[in-house]
């Protein structure tokens, strides 16, 4: 299956109405509460706590959006002793909604000094750049982050396309229905991934595939960086 990329309708607010954005945000908050979205972020933040030893993460989420990712992530790793404190960041104000420290920014210049935060990551985002775009934005994120950079996507297959195609019925935006299927088509495989982050400042990474079609990896800061 070919990657094609087609404009997604909630890169802009122009493309909606104020509650069409808010439904199609609405389906996003679906879609990681049981689609393996925040399951993913919080098994990969467990990951670099445990092989790091810490009991508290600061955690940059960029392109969080309404922060549902981080407060699910927050919950599971409580129940492994560990304390996240996430910040927001999204291009668009109005995607946020005051349930984390956040701000306005650009993920290819992030807002922030060297080694502001423990873990940088992000969720549902790398299909929306190209592959140089990827190479910078992860450099990026390893500039900011102390330990490790945690990604979360999808994985595009023909058999998730056709998945997303018949949850048409139970978006709740016009919005959803258009972006759900483009996001597949404009996905990454896990192959494709593996090369651009080969491609990067990173020490080393580890990727794999998890539940529903999501693609998980944490790319690992160099030492000589911190």
């Amino acid at each position: 299956m070919k990657r094609v990329v087609i404009p997604e309708l909630l890169d802009d607010d122009s493309n909606g109405t104020p509650s069409e954005i808010a439904g199609s945000l609405a389906d996003l908050r679906m879609f990681n509460r049981y689609f393996g979205g925040a399951s993913v972020t919080g098994k990969l933040l467990l990951e670099v706590a445990t092989r790091r030893q810490l009991t508290t993460i600061s955690f940059l989420d960029v392109a969080g959006a309404s922060g549902d990712v981080a407060t699910l992530s927050g919950q599971f790793l409580a129940r492994h002793g560990v304390t996240l404190n996430p910040v927001l960041l999204d291009r668009a104000a109005s995607h946020l909604n005051g349930s984390h420290p956040a701000v306005c920014g650009d993920a290819l210049a992030l807002p922030f000094a060297d080694n502001s935060f423990d873990v940088v990551g992000c969720s549902l985002f790398l299909h929306h750049l190209e592959s140089e775009q990827i190479v910078a934005f992860t450099n990026e994120a390893l500039r900011v982050a102390r330990h490790a950079f945690v990604i979360n996507d999808l994985v595009r297959n023909p058999v998730h396309l056709a998945f997303t195609e018949a949850g048409r019925i139970i978006y709740r935006s016009r919005i959803t229905r258009h972006d759900a299927s483009t996001s597949v088509r404009r996905a990454y495989t896990v192959k494709e991934m593996q090369y651009l982050l080969a491609k990067t400042e990173a020490q080393s990474f580890d990727i794999g595939t998890y539940y529903f079609f999501r693609m998980g990896g944490i790319a690992w800061k160099h030492p000589r960086t911190i």
